[in-house]
């Protein structure tokens, strides 16, 4: 049973920065992509990053180039979003999402196991 866990959510004033966890169970971590993806109230789910299995390949949405970095600990079977220059318009659950792939396109249908979300409130 695969289980994504995410963390680290908050509320943080404009310019302020935030880092996200996901943490995988039951998933062969090493042999998955990664992604994270967000849904602002009344819109659409949109993607924010990806990262292959070996973390050698990554990709970003054009919103958040720059500002956000994803990152994985193999080891701890855990993905990481660092998000710097956090902005109002980022208010949004984020979503960790997983696919046994080496590599997928930033579209949630790409994406098999998804973690419940967390909550990021910029004001």
């Amino acid at each position: 049973h695969v289980q994504l866990v995410e963390s680290g959510g908050g509320s943080v004033q404009a310019g302020g920065s935030l880092r996200l966890s996901c943490t995988a169970s039951g998933l062969a971590f090493s042999n998955s992509c990664m992604g994270w993806f967000r849904q602002a109230p009344g819109k659409e789910r949109e993607a924010v990053a990806s990262i292959s299995t070996d973390g050698g390949s990554t990709d970003y949405a054009g919103s958040v180039e720059g500002r956000f970095t994803i990152s994985q600990d193999n080891a701890k079977n855990t993905v990481y979003l660092q998000m710097n220059s956090l902005q109002p318009e980022d208010t949004a659950i984020f979503y960790c999402a997983a696919t046994y792939a080496f590599w997928a396109r930033l579209e949630p249908a790409d994406y098999k196991y998804w973690g419940p979300g967390t909550q990021v409130t910029v004001s």
